[in-house]
């Protein structure tokens, strides 16, 4: 326990005292001195932008998510923008269901226009894939969404695009970062009038042009329109923002038979029903996986609540399978490849350095190029953006294994509703042949090997980050001979990989041609351990799978210990 409220953060918390701020914010104040390591954490530094922008604890602090941090980014984008001396430039924002979203998106809107920059704001919450596609088709200089993902919720977040419609990369991410730190703690940032003539709502006509780019996507347009109602799906939006456009586009694309989680349709930021809104976690998926069972729909797809990412679980000979985010996306991919004709001959895919092999697997084996960026999908529409300039390749799907999937240029963000509306066509095309997403999983297994991936999180107090993020340190002055029981036979050190940013990741080659990555969140105290192990095998059965998820999970303890030693 540290001893004493540091120099900076007793600083800190004298300027907030000294400002205009109401009763509840000055006893927050005075609770949080009486925890020194809090005080410290909250007040001695600033949030710092991650792989995507700002995210944190809302909390009173500089290093919290507040309506000063909210300002002070605001205010930094605003000067970068008129440093760059766009003409009638503008911004498009939109919101997640979290507590204080409206808010912080309005405290934005509000600093834009005292900047005399133009405002497009969602009439509520919506989905963060269709701000990417609002800011291109209003043509604004920048987009701002606030959400914090999946986090707990506790938490809430700051993302920033840029015009090209993707999350912001060099050089704009370290101009405006640069703009952001040059303005102090609990400056006076001056907010324009809510009604004020440069805040304007997005439109209907907005939402409906997204509805038709993703319709225009299907690829058994007939069989959808014809059969759609064949299949019965299972839907929750955690409370989140997928409310407002998944149910309607797959109405759209032919699927009507559609069952809400009832518990869970409601924008609620509070999250009540669940631990955290993540639907890579079983928990989370507790009650729609009981009314899939219930009703033994063919398929239940649950949105995060800003509703970019989408999980997909099925019945398969009686049971129920969460199919992991690589599965997933294999499983659409391959789907992709296989139907939509004709394939660009220039068409490529991108991928994580953390996803599944099997996305350069499958695309080189209809005669595609895979490119692998760093984890953060800014970088994958970093490339939809430089192959529209320089025409090199055509972007036909990208994924991350954390359930983000892109089909589609239409955003350059993942999007849970043109992944929820291709995950039900693929249903329905392989029911109509007796197949389930099981089947076709272990088909692709067969033809193009067995690929099994998983992750380990360890989290740490704020006492344990510092020890074990020195032994990620260690291991790369000194790297390990053996992983396990595994020979190291290859090392990437991103931070020294030339033909990406750098990065503090760390990725080991291992003599039976598994795989081990490990990379500290950027947003929270932790440590991710990404695994891989594969095999050739002529059948593919659960017993094998279980086999090798075991073999996998051995890898992944034995490096885990590594860091609680």
């Amino acid at each position: 326990m540290e001893k004493q409220i540091s120099e900076k953060a007793q600083k800190n918390i004298s300027k907030l005292l000294s400002q205009d701020i109401d009763s509840e914010t000055r006893k927050r104040i005075v609770d949080i001195q009486k925890d020194t390591l809090l005080a410290n954490d909250a007040f001695s530094s600033d949030i710092v932008f991650g792989t995507a922008g700002l995210r944190g604890i809302m909390d009173v602090g500089p290093n919290r998510m507040n309506s000063h941090t909210i300002r002070k980014a605001t205010q930094g984008l605003a000067n970068y923008i008129k440093e760059q001396k766009e003409t009638n430039a503008s911004v498009a924002i939109c919101h997640d269901p979290r507590i204080n979203s409206r808010d912080f998106a309005l405290e934005a809107a509000r600093v834009l226009a005292h900047n005399n920059i133009r405002v497009f704001i969602t009439v509520d919450l919506r989905p963060t894939p269709f701000l990417s596609f609002a800011l291109r088709e209003l043509e604004c200089t920048a987009g701002i969404n606030i959400t914090a993902s999946h986090n707990p919720k506790e938490y809430n977040g700051y993302k920033v695009y840029y015009k090209d419609g993707a999350q912001i990369t060099p050089p704009h991410d370290t101009g405006i970062i640069d703009e952001v730190q040059k303005i102090p703690y609990c400056k006076n940032i001056e907010l324009s009038a809510e009604d004020s003539p440069l805040i304007h709502t997005i439109n209907d006509t907005i939402e409906e042009k997204y509805l038709t780019a993703i319709k225009n996507l299907s690829i058994e347009t007939q069989l959808c329109k014809e059969q759609g109602n064949e299949i019965s799906l299972i839907y929750s939006p955690l409370n989140g923002a997928g409310i407002t456009m998944i149910p309607v586009a797959l109405n759209q694309w032919g699927f009507s038979k559609i069952t809400l989680v009832d518990s869970q349709k409601k924008p609620d930021g509070h999250f009540p029903t669940i631990p955290k809104p993540n639907p890579e976690l079983k928990e989370t998926l507790s009650e729609g996986i009981e009314l899939l069972k219930k009703t033994k729909s063919d398929i239940f797809l649950a949105s995060d609540p800003d509703s970019d990412r989408i999980s997909c679980s099925v019945l398969h000979n009686g049971q129920v399978s969460i199919l992991s985010g690589n599965e997933f996306g294999t499983i659409l991919l391959h789907y992709i490849l296989e139907r939509k004709k004709p394939l660009d001959k220039n068409f490529a895919t991108v991928t994580t350095i953390v996803s599944t092999r099997l996305v350069r697997v499958l695309t080189e084996a209809y005669q595609g190029t895979c490119f692998e960026t760093l984890t953060g999908f800014k970088y994958i529409g970093e490339k939809i953006h430089q192959w529209e300039q320089n025409k090199e390749h055509t972007f036909l799907f990208g994924m991350e294994e954390s359930l983000g999937y892109l089909y589609g240029t239409h955003a350059r963000d993942k999007d849970a509703t043109i992944a929820a509306c291709l995950a039900a066509e693929l249903t329905l095309y392989l029911k109509m042949k007796g197949l389930s997403l099981i089947d076709q999983l272990y088909a692709i297994y067969e033809r193009h090997g067995l690929y099994r991936e998983g992750q380990r999180s360890i989290e740490f107090t704020i006492e344990q980050k510092e020890a074990a993020f020195n032994q990620l340190k260690k291991m790369r002055q000194k790297p390990p001979q053996t992983l396990g029981d595994l020979k190291v036979v290859g090392l990437i050190d991103y931070l020294q990989k030339t033909d990406l940013p750098k990065a503090n990741v760390l990725s080991f080659e291992l003599e039976d041609h598994s795989k081990i990555i490990l990379r500290p969140s950027g947003t929270e105290p932790k440590i991710k351990i990404y695994g891989s192990v594969t095999s050739e095998q002529e059948k593919i059965n659960s017993s094998i799978i279980a086999r090798e998820d075991k073999r996998l999970q051995t890898l992944l303890l034995a490096v885990e210990k590594l860091f609680k030693s």
